[in-house]
């Protein structure tokens, strides 16, 4: 029996066809065996599914129901929006901020490692002036361990003149 065939039978048993279309299906069905036992299997079929089924109520009517579905439908199939491009302003301060971080953790380490007052000097040096004594100076050379003082008494330029205590002025 073809495809055809069945569907004819099944629109007869729910009422479906025309009435020229019925008695016609009633006729074949008085001559043909197999397609009055493929209608009684739809009977039995369709009278074991009636006392199944349960019948399933909405809390909202059928229109509402369906229209939630679409809407959730609609927004799946809706495209992404496109992210907005940060401004070239937002991509240097996301440069920036780390940069100087770094930059103060590298400073950091430096005034750490480095003793205070070396500046990065191998040999460290000293040197003093007497103020008292313009003509004095001291050199200190503490990676040597020398001291040098050296004295310029009486002055390049100034001629030593004693008054009568035998005092230079």
């Amino acid at each position: 029996m073809d495809h055809n065939a069945q569907l004819k039978l099944q629109t007869f048993l729910d009422g479906e066809s025309p009435k020229a279309e019925a008695s016609e299906v009633a006729n074949w069905l008085a001559r043909d065996r197999e397609a009055a036992a493929l209608l009684g299997e739809l009977r039995n079929t369709r009278a074991a599914l009636t006392g199944a089924e349960t019948e399933v109520r909405l809390p909202e009517s059928r229109e509402f129901f369906w229209s939630k579905i679409e809407r959730e439908i609609q927004r799946l199939d809706a495209p992404a929006p496109n992210p907005a491009r940060p401004s070239y302003l937002t991509l240097f301060r996301r440069l920036l901020v780390p940069a100087s971080a770094v930059a103060v953790v590298v400073i950091a380490g430096l005034m750490l490692i480095l003793p205070p007052g070396s500046g990065g000097r191998a040999a460290v040096t000293a040197m003093e002036t007497a103020l008292a004594d313009p003509g004095a100076f001291t050199y200190h050379d503490y990676s040597a361990g020398t001291t040098l003082v050296w004295l310029s008494y009486p002055a390049d330029n100034e001629v030593a003149e004693t008054d009568e205590m035998g005092m230079v002025e």
